[in-house]
């Protein structure tokens, strides 16, 4: 997708772009170790270290991500060259026996590896059995088909770059489930050094997508989140007003506290809205924690 993208800038013709820019895959930690949680298995940097290695090392010159799996700080060298235009950032709710979590059977099998989403569903529906599940999208329809779980929750994002149109499933709104931060957003990364950074940061940034996703990941980065926590929220940009919706759990759902405000942009330059959104994330940040009880804080501090 980002190649295409880079194409179409650059007005490539397809051999252009295939002699021009060739694709080379990476088997990352996260990608192999698909037994249990992200969070038992370190959390942090588990789908970015290897590429992120071929980057400074010169083995490829630009890296594609998911948002959601960039660590706060990343390697001395290696910068975020452009944040492309999101894609839909709700969950997608995959169930041939309800059309909504909460309308599940009692004692149900949710398969989930995500503590977020765990957290999200246990709050509601504590009697629900919930799995690990991890993998790639096709591996775990498989074990949806094969009744090792009777629901799962997945990336609307995913399933639409994916083009799985065919799939059945229901799109939770933020209001029902509120989405992982940066969900649905993708890094594209470089090095600092590199002289072909800045044509990359015009071809592909988006400038809507750049504002929201500074004010999710100021967020997170402050909670210090991680894989272990479950912390979920969503910016948005209606006009000149940032909107910016927060969430903190407990790991068994039980405790749970929600946060919502707005922030009134000016006629500013983009590195000064880029500051304030950052800024913004912040101060939620804050807010949403020092009203979280004892032990959502101990949980926090704990990731």
């Amino acid at each position: 997708m980002v190649r295409a993208m880079l194409g179409q800038a650059f007005g490539l013709s397809n051999s252009e772009i295939n002699d021009r820019l060739n694709i080379k895959t990476f088997i990352t930690q996260g990608d192999r170790e698909l037994s249990g949680s992200l969070a038992k298995i370190g959390g942090k940097g588990l789908f970015t270290k290897e590429i992120e290695w071929a980057l400074l090392h010169g083995e490829a010159d630009i890296a594609i991500h998911s948002m959601k799996d960039m660590p706060a700080q990343m390697p001395d060298g290696l910068v975020i060259a452009a944040i492309p235009t999101r894609e839909d950032p709700r969950d997608a709710f995959v169930c041939d026996i309800a059309g909504l979590p909460w309308e599940l059977p009692k004692g149900s099998v949710f398969g989930t590896s995500s503590v977020r989403r765990r957290a999200q569903v246990l709050n509601r529906r504590p009697d629900l059995k919930i799995v690990p599940l991890r993998g790639n999208v096709g591996s775990r329809l498989q074990k949806l088909e094969a009744g090792e779980v009777d629901a799962m929750l997945l990336a609307e994002a995913g399933l639409k770059r994916l083009n799985k149109s065919e799939i059945r499933r229901t799109v939770l709104e933020p209001e029902e489930m509120l989405p992982a931060v940066s969900q649905g957003v993708l890094c594209v990364q470089m090095r600092s050094d590199d002289s072909r950074l800045h044509l990359v940061t015009k071809a592909l940034a988006c400038a809507i997508t750049g504002l929201t996703s500074a004010t999710e990941r100021a967020f997170l980065t402050h909670l210090d989140g991680s894989c272990q926590t479950p912390i979920a929220g969503l910016a948005t940009l209606e006009g000149k007003r940032l909107f910016f919706r927060a969430q903190l759990l407990s790991l068994d759902g039980q405790e749970a506290l929600s946060l919502s405000e707005a922030l009134t942009l000016g006629t500013d330059t983009t590195e000064e809205r880029l500051e304030k959104a950052a800024e913004f994330g912040i101060k939620i940040a804050e807010s949403i924690y020092n009203a979280a009880p004892a032990s959502i804080q101990k949980l926090v501090r704990a990731a």
